[in-house]
């Protein structure tokens, strides 16, 4: 999947355009809009991040894990080339270390996240601190056709660029879940 940005400083255009992609067969996990007013995003029904994603928790707190089992696997490996795990202790102490290890970094990871916007994110802080939205579209290749086609009967909507999209797996199982809690009652 590819996602595709746009810059709008008008929501009741946001809500056509993806009403108008919806009614084209997108599903609602597909558009997103990222603003600083959420408050007028839930009024005119766009389907807006939601505020954790919009920090970088979630990959800092990746970027973390990693840092912890390199650390966690250099603590093992020290302590089984130093002899260490041959004591009357064996491997207890050094695994339970190096569980501790990758747990602390994985958490610190995502504190550090907290404080800073989303990576994808940062190139347009400076637009939506203007007031101006973005909508981003996850879509496959071929998807594209109605998302230019829908695009050019909204003149104000801007071309921002493309990004890494979500995983088409996630968002057919994020489709999925909407369905069935539709029809639970």
């Amino acid at each position: 999947m590819l996602r595709h940005y746009y810059i709008s400083d008008d929501l009741d255009d946001l809500e056509a355009i993806e009403n108008e992609l919806e009614s084209k067969g997108f599903s609602k996990p597909q558009i997103h809009v990222l603003s600083e007013k959420d408050a007028e995003v839930e009024k005119h029904h766009l389907h807006a991040i939601e505020a954790v994603l919009k920090q970088d928790v979630v990959h800092s707190t990746e970027i973390g894990a990693v840092f912890g089992a390199i650390g966690a696997a250099i603590i093992l490996g020290v302590a089984y080339f130093m002899g260490w795990t041959e004591s009357a202790a064996g491997w207890l102490p050094f695994v339970f270390l190096a569980v501790v290890v990758l747990g602390f970094c994985t958490w610190e990871g995502g504190l550090i996240g907290i404080q800073v916007p989303n990576y994808q994110f940062k190139r347009f802080q400076k637009l939506l601190k203007q007031g101006k939205h973005v909508l981003f579209v996850d879509l496959d290749a071929d998807q594209e056709a109605v998302v230019n086609e829908v695009v050019k009967h909204h003149p104000r909507l801007k071309h921002a660029g493309t990004g890494e999209a979500t995983p088409s797996w996630v968002v057919k199982g994020q489709d999925k879940f909407q369905r069935f809690m539709k029809t639970m009652p």
